[in-house]
């Protein structure tokens, strides 16, 4: 599985990027379908709490693409509460077949 991480007006930190390909590889053991992972990251206006925001695409061949957007106080928790719903959109199409 391929994993892309964009960061929009800043640098990504070592940490952070090793963080999302860990969480990454978790939800590509449990759909082993999924052929990249792009995430993009973007630091909202105004500079108040509240405006790290992740935008995370997962690519299934023969299925619409996945994608959950969610803003956090921080980026780690925004991939996390993406992902989250990433999978509930999974178990959901999951149970449809």
């Amino acid at each position: 599985m391929e994993v892309r991480i964009q960061a929009i007006h800043f640098d990504i930190a070592e940490k952070l990027t090793a963080f999302i390909n860990k969480k990454a590889e978790r939800i590509q053991r449990h759909y082993p379908d999924i052929t990249t992972t792009e995430v993009i990251l973007k630091v909202v206006k105004p500079e108040t709490s509240m405006n790290k925001e992740a935008v995370i695409k997962l690519v299934v061949p023969q299925q619409e693409d996945m994608v959950a957007t969610k803003v956090a106080d921080s980026f780690e928790e925004a991939v996390d509460l993406c992902l989250e719903a990433l999978e509930r959109q999974l178990e959901k199409k999951k149970a449809k077949k």
